[in-house]
């Protein structure tokens, strides 16, 4: 396939390499023309392991070159792939204009394409940017539309600067977010025998993808070297600490905990966590991601109490209580926090769930009702049925099983507020509100 890349900084020259070894006829395009003069002497013009050796060896076998001509380049181009600078806080609005300068280039050379080919952003870019300045930018200037006259596809890198080459041949996901079926077609076939899972969806999701990543990376970083800082105190191996940490890998190391819905509780997290802030302050230790870390629990709470009070209707009805499916405590629930603000605001309130029972469950529990929150005992019914009887707005607020055909069951002016996702519904304006999706 002829390809084009433009852009030969550290992704753009590694996809151009790596292209190129797999048997493509790549052409790279920089405004650089020190960057040019490099590869096309089989130079890397960038500092990474491995890269020099395979720009060396595809521009000898004659299927690497480089150009400061972008219309010459694409116009010889099935698949063009944009490897430019991207946005961040302090220089976004800079880089965006380069962005667009980019796509009016591109969309310039497309104006006398002979064919369709597939402009490819693997660029970083916010949700939102593809729809809003790229594509736009690429019809006006093409004078061609997105989708019949051309493809269209987003695909993030995950490259790591110092094993780029071996991060492109073994990556851990390839994502391609697409405009169309075909143009995703054409992407994909890039990637045959790469070892790794292809996944195909929208061209927002894809974006999004690179920025929870890295987001998900620094997050873990922070969260290591607070640990690592809390055991100096303490004077402790945090190393030792974070490698038993890590050897967990049902829970620390996986998908556990890392789907969107409602705030966490229970008896363990909230205590253990103040227990830790509290010691790193005795210690004079500042951590600010932990300390961070309860604040924003208390937003998701907010945020639900919010959409109940936003929908209008004094008639609520809430469908597990308890702090976690499958449970009857309520210590530190959310669910419990949510109904006494309810109550507190005069909603008219029914709660139903079928872990909590008074005449079922004892000890602690029991008396955690009874005299905790006696005001919510006597609003606890006996059936879903009641609760829906009741309620305009129905609140479901743990996964329980018996919540999942609850959206089937409503009525025609009931609104479904769900804090757990137990439908894969996205949010409708008046009958289904996922909490943050």
């Amino acid at each position: 396939m002829q390809i084009s890349v433009l852009g030969l900084g550290y992704v753009g020259t590694v996809v151009a390499g790596c292209l190129a070894r797999a048997g493509h006829e790549v052409i790279g395009i920089d405004a650089e023309p020190r960057k040019v003069e490099l590869v096309n002497a089989g130079k890397s013009p960038i500092i990474e392991k491995e890269i020099d050796q395979v720009i060396a060896q595809q521009v000898e076998a004659g299927r690497l070159s480089a150009t400061t001509e972008v219309a010459v380049a694409i116009q010889q181009s099935d698949v063009i792939l944009v490897c430019v600078g991207t946005p961040s806080r302090s220089n976004g609005d800079i880089e965006l204009r380069h962005v667009r300068r980019v796509c009016e280039q591109v969309g310039a050379a497309l104006r006398v394409h002979p064919g369709a080919p597939v402009v490819v952003v693997r660029s970083t870019l916010l949700p939102g940017t593809m729809r809003e300045l790229v594509i736009p930018t690429l019809e006006a200037s093409s004078g061609r539309h997105a989708g019949t006259d051309f493809g269209v596809c987003v695909n993030p890198e995950f490259l790591r600067e110092g094993t780029a080459v071996h991060d492109y041949l073994n990556p851990p996901k390839t994502v391609i977010g697409e405009l169309t079926r075909a143009s995703g077609n054409v992407l994909a076939s890039l990637y045959a025998g790469i070892p790794a899972p292809l996944i195909r969806t929208d061209i927002e999701t894809a974006e999004m993808v690179k920025y929870a990543d890295n987001a998900w990376h620094a997050l873990k970083v922070g969260f290591a070297n607070e640990i690592g800082n809390l055991c100096k105190a303490l004077q402790m191996d945090s190393h030792r600490v974070m490698e038993i940490f890590c050897q967990d890998t049902k829970l620390n190391l996986s998908s556990c905990y890392l789907r969107p819905g409602f705030a966490f509780g229970g008896s363990c997290l909230p205590k253990d966590l103040r227990a830790l802030l509290h010691k790193a302050k005795s210690l004079d230790v500042s951590l600010p991601i932990l300390a961070a870390v309860l604040p924003s629990n208390e937003l998701q709470i907010e945020r639900a109490l919010q959409t109940v009070i936003d929908h209008g209707n004094r008639k609520v009805g809430i469908l597990g209580f308890s702090f976690k499916a499958g449970s009857d405590d309520l210590r530190n629930s959310p669910v419990v926090e949510l109904t006494e603000r309810l109550l507190g605001k005069g909603f008219e309130l029914r709660i139903y769930d079928g872990a909590v029972r008074l005449a079922s469950i004892h000890g602690a529990n029991r008396d955690y009702i009874l005299h905790r929150i006696p005001h919510i005992s006597g609003l606890m019914v006996s059936s879903i049925d009641e609760v829906l009887e009741h309620a305009d707005t129905i609140v479901i607020g743990n996964a329980a099983p018996e919540f999942r055909d609850i959206p089937r069951r409503l009525g025609l002016r009931q609104t479904l507020i769900d804090l757990v996702r137990v439908s894969e519904s996205r949010s409708a304006s008046g009958v289904y509100e996922g909490i943050c999706w």
